[in-house]
């Protein structure tokens, strides 16, 4: 199992980073879709590159964090009895989730033209993903619990 579950770790952080960086970068887009409103020619590209790195970085990404992390639980025996740090990890990570679909949300909006935050909101929120992943490394890492 050592080198299997060591390769697994590997694709997890690498699908992790991938995930993260999406989720760092979508708020960023909308923040220059939202001021730029009015500009068809220019928000036709956002809408673009909206739509390229959700479906073709964050979404895959996301999926293989999950099943990986999952698979490392099991693996590694973590799911008998599951931790407390591992418990609020996922807690972390579930809102990870809930934050990607609510930018999957404004993107739909922003898609449709239809969207109503300015960019101060998106400038606001994006701050969520940096205090989520601060959470799951310490949570990781330390083992506090």
């Amino acid at each position: 199992m050592g080198d299997a579950y060591g390769w697994l770790k590997v694709v997890h952080i690498l699908a992790v980073i991938s995930w993260m960086a999406g989720l760092f970068y979508l708020p960023r887009l909308f923040v220059y879709h939202a001021e730029n409103e009015g500009k068809s020619e220019l928000t036709q590209v956002f809408k673009v590159m909206e739509r390229r790195l959700l479906h073709a970085i964050m979404r895959p990404a996301a999926v293989v964090s999950l099943v990986a992390g999952a698979v490392l639980i099991h693996l590694g025996g973590w799911d008998h009895p599951m931790p407390i740090w591992l418990w609020l990890k996922l807690l972390l990570v579930a809102g990870m989730l809930a934050f990607h679909g609510m930018l999957e949300r404004h993107a739909g909006r922003f898609r449709e033209d239809r969207e109503t935050k300015d960019g101060r909101y998106f400038r606001i929120i994006n701050e969520i993903p940096t205090l989520l992943l601060i959470g799951i490394v310490i949570l990781v890492i330390i083992k506090p619990f």
